[in-house]
């Protein structure tokens, strides 16, 4: 696909689609990037039609004029209230409007475009809005969907248009991996397409097998991958750019899928659960991204990678499990897996010594039951990391809210009377519990985030700039937060 910046003076020109975004402040002066004859057209069209131009409206105004399609108008909202995301929505129903139309080309004129989020927002929006996962369906002589190939931004920041649409990319890259069923993607493909990014983006790969892991005595991730046909693995993918000026460690869950074990999932409930390796395939998604931005960010991907099945050399209830960093731990619940999964891959992570440990993983219905399907929860060790985290993610239109560490009741709940530790403390607190069972996982003094975005990587019903299935939620608030490092950003505002 093509982007580019339409240098400031010109019109969006006559391509297939010609979107222009609006404050609900908007005159008909804010159409003067449309042909004068077209937007006197449009002009008429938007009281007839009522158009106030509200965030997240659109009012499409056909045309018959050569090969121009249609007009796309997209609301922005209120000037002072408006935030990156509804550019990026803006945006995102523009191109998508092009893409259901067949379109190969559109433009787009949109406020402050030169500004960088702005100007990244739209990228990102092009990119997401050329979204389908259709792989396993027959064609439809009906269906009109095309991809645009051509996507031009009036007045825009050129290089911001390009890392935005990079973003973008990877995670409908992120996106087509979770959306893969369990029987094409099990920790052996996984290992497989990881080691394919490795040879496409230059990174380096190591992978711990099985054998290793009981050698290394990871047997955390051993014990949840021990019931199915297939191994668990550690996959560890390094970013070493030269002179970097941080360096990080993402480790993702990788459960390719989940009955629940022994403890088996409601047949409802298993529904869905070839999403349980977002946060692998949001890690991957992120270095993928973090390289081809050419980021002075030393990066470490950890993905422990396994499949929970209940076969009959799966763990138990009851199981005392030594995980990598000498920590015992009592099973109580084998749908409690992810982090055990992530335990061995924390510990793992800290022994790269990064400079700060970010891990995601859709982890606990109880944080879906706290922050509902559109905001995903954050847990952390240090608050200054989480508050520069937050900033950044707030840039990328991905909502994260900090839940408490400090409350010692609950830490008491996963202390166990056999072990150090047990592996479910009940429903009550369930995402803040988890969050505390993996922090005696990282190294003290070593700043980490976990988040939990259980319901957010999925969507039912599309909504915003999501179709359904698979979000690759959080991908685009690592990166910003990998891009602030970079840059410098932290501490004093983006």
């Amino acid at each position: 696909m093509n982007i580019e910046v339409l240098k400031s003076g010109s019109t969006i020109g006559r391509r297939q689609i010609l979107g222009v975004a609006l404050y609900d402040d908007f005159t008909a002066a804010n159409l003067a990037p449309l042909p004068s004859s077209i937007a006197a057209l449009v002009s008429m069209h938007i009281p007839r039609e009522n158009f106030k131009a509200k965030k997240g409206k659109t009012l499409v105004v056909p045309l018959a004029d050569g090969d121009i399609m249609c007009v796309v108008l997209a609301g922005l909202g209120s000037r002072d209230e408006v935030r990156a995301d509804d550019h990026r929505l803006a945006a995102y129903h523009i191109v998508r409007a092009a893409a259901e139309r067949g379109a190969s080309s559109v433009s787009i004129a949109m406020p402050e475009a030169s500004e960088y989020q702005v100007s990244r927002a739209v990228g990102e929006a092009a990119a997401l809005a050329r979204y389908r996962f259709k792989k396993y369906q027959s064609p439809d002589d009906e269906d009109r969907f095309a991809a645009p190939e051509n996507v031009a931004l009036l007045d825009g920041n050129e290089r911001a248009l390009a890392d935005g649409f990079t973003i973008g990319s990877c995670q409908c890259y992120a996106r087509d991996l979770a959306n893969e069923p369990g029987n094409v993607i099990n920790p052996e493909v996984l290992e497989k397409i990881a080691r394919d990014l490795a040879l496409e983006s230059g990174l380096k790969i190591s992978v711990i097998d099985h054998e290793q892991l009981a050698s290394r005595g990871m047997n955390a991730l051993l014990a949840v991958g021990k019931g199915s046909a297939v191994p668990p693995r550690l996959i560890h993918l390094e970013y070493a750019p030269e002179s970097p000026v941080a360096s990080a460690a993402l480790v993702g869950k990788g459960i390719t899928f989940d009955s629940g074990g022994l403890d088996i999932k409601p047949s409802e409930a298993m529904l869905t659960m070839k999403g349980d390796k977002t946060g692998a395939c949001v890690v991957m998604g992120a270095v993928k991204a973090a390289a081809a931005l050419r980021l002075p960010v030393r990066i470490h991907a950890i993905i422990g990678a396994a499949e929970n099945m209940p076969g009959g050399s799966a763990y138990r209830p009851d199981d005392v499990i030594k995980a990598y960093n000498g920590k015992t731990i009592e099973v109580n619940n084998t749908d409690a897996e992810g982090r055990l999964t992530l335990a061995d891959a924390l510990a793992y992570a800290c022994e790269q010594k990064p400079d700060f440990v970010i891990d995601i993983a859709t982890l606990t219905g109880a944080c879906a039951v706290a922050l509902g399907d559109t905001t995903a929860g954050l847990f952390t060790n240090d608050d200054g990391f989480a508050g520069d985290f937050l900033a950044a993610a707030a840039t990328s239109g991905e909502r994260f809210w900090k839940l408490p560490m400090d409350d010692e009741n609950l830490r008491r709940k996963i202390k166990s009377s056999v072990a150090d530790l047990i592996n479910s403390a009940g429903r009550y607190g369930g995402a803040i519990t988890a969050a505390m069972f993996l922090e005696n996982f990282v190294e003290k003094g070593r700043p980490w985030i976990h988040l939990d975005i259980a319901a957010a990587d999925f969507v039912k019903e599309p909504y915003s700039y999501y179709v359904k299935g698979a979000t690759a939620y959080g991908m685009r608030a690592i990166t910003s937060y990998l891009i602030s490092r970079a840059n410098g950003d932290i501490g004093r505002g983006l």
